[in-house]
């Protein structure tokens, strides 16, 4: 008799994520397991058929090949998928399922027990806006586990090493029935490892893993921002026993500048001009992070008026386009005058009086407008 899609057996769709896959399988495992359906032989089929489809739809490398083959994949000799050979019982089926739920978790497939990798780390790094905007190669110094060096991450002392548990037969899990269900907890022999070392390691006590200030070089992208993450694979934390190493995010915190604020690829600044060249226009320098650029100022220039400086902001991180500089020039009121100046304005004042609306417009608008509101709220 042909065999049904694996798809099909467990109800989803061809491009299924594999959580949905596992949410399926549970669900239909707990209808058709021999221990809820009375010795029901063909439900008894239907559960070798979803645990069949389960093995098949969650491995990478046997889905790959079921897309493409179908079940000409498995047969002469290929993987053949069934899954209950090798004296696997319904028990350890249903057990793998629920392991996850009851505590489990340990288990890999097989029955092995499954290393557990070492914690991932964050460093906070501080850079200037310079070093953001550049990008830089820096060294970094993380307290950290790593591997110990004597026992090579065994735990077991030089020349001997860790022998299978007599407890859990190296599954790392003891399994215990309670009614319908198959519960698994962690081995309290050998607390979930699926070996006992009895000579331990002096120089990590068995842990397999020291402490350790640990110094690293970190390359910095050109136009990485605050909250930025660089990810270093496997300098973490070591995990114990050998386990495989966590990952290292190195996040980025960008310091404020004296000068310059960043907005994402923009950079804002203020810059200060003189009354004379608001009033007639000339050049002035203005930095970048490049170094001094000119601009030029138009007379009659108010205070507040942003100009752009195109290009001259930072380079992104992602798209690799540049941003723009937004120079605000604030005009800045001449202070410690003598008495000589101080004469000077005041005479500049009275022949600019008799015509304020001309070189004064928005002085001469404010103040008109500020007349009729009294007068509108007298009548």
């Amino acid at each position: 008799m042909s065999k049904r899609d694996y798809y099909e057996v467990l109800g989803v769709s061809k491009d299924a994520a594999e959580r949905d896959i596992k949410k399926a399988y549970k669900r239909l495992a707990m209808k058709f397991h021999p221990d809820r359906t009375q010795g029901d032989k063909s439900k008894e089929e239907q559960f070798k058929e979803v645990k069949e489809a389960y093995e098949i739809l969650t491995d990478d490398q046997k889905r790959a090949a079921y897309d493409q083959y179908g079940h000409a994949a498995f047969e002469q000799g290929g993987h053949g998928g069934g899954g209950f050979g090798g004296g696997q019982d319904f028990g350890d089926a249903f057990g793998d399922i629920f392991g996850d739920i009851f505590g489990g978790g340990g288990r890999g497939r097989g029955g092995q027990s499954r290393q557990r990798r070492g914690s991932d780390l964050r460093y906070n790094l501080d850079l200037t806006l310079e070093e953001a905007v550049k990008g830089k190669t820096l060294e970094i110094k993380v307290p950290t586990y790593v591997s110990c060096e004597p026992c090579d991450g065994s735990g077991a002392k030089k020349g001997t090493s860790a022998k299978t548990c007599s407890t859990c037969h190296g599954h790392g899990q003891v399994q215990m029935r309670q009614g319908l269900f198959a519960v698994q907890q962690t081995c309290p022999t050998c607390s979930g490892q699926g070996k006992v070392i009895s000579d331990p390691c002096t120089s990590c006590r068995g842990k397999g893993r020291v402490e350790k200030n640990k110094t690293l070089s970190v390359k910095i992208p050109p136009g990485v921002d605050t909250g930025d993450r660089i990810r270093l694979s496997g300098e973490g934390e070591a995990g114990e026993h050998g386990a495989p190493a966590g990952d290292l995010y190195v996040q980025a915190n960008v310091r404020d500048h004296k000068i310059f604020v960043r907005d994402e690829n923009n950079l804002y600044c203020e810059v200060p001009i003189s009354f004379t060249t608001a009033a007639l226009g000339g050049e002035i320098e203005v930095p970048t992070l490049e170094g001094k650029v000119k601009l030029k100022i138009p007379k009659e220039t108010q205070t507040g008026k942003m100009f752009r400086l195109r290009g001259k902001g930072v380079k992104s991180v992602r798209s690799h386009s540049v941003g723009d500089l937004m120079c605000k020039v604030v005009i800045e009121t001449p202070v410690s005058l003598s008495g000589d100046q101080a004469d000077l304005l005041r005479q500049l004042e009275e022949k600019m009086g008799k015509s304020t609306s001309k070189h004064s417009p928005k002085e001469t608008g404010f103040f008109d407008g500020v007349k009729k509101f009294f007068d509108d709220l007298k009548s």
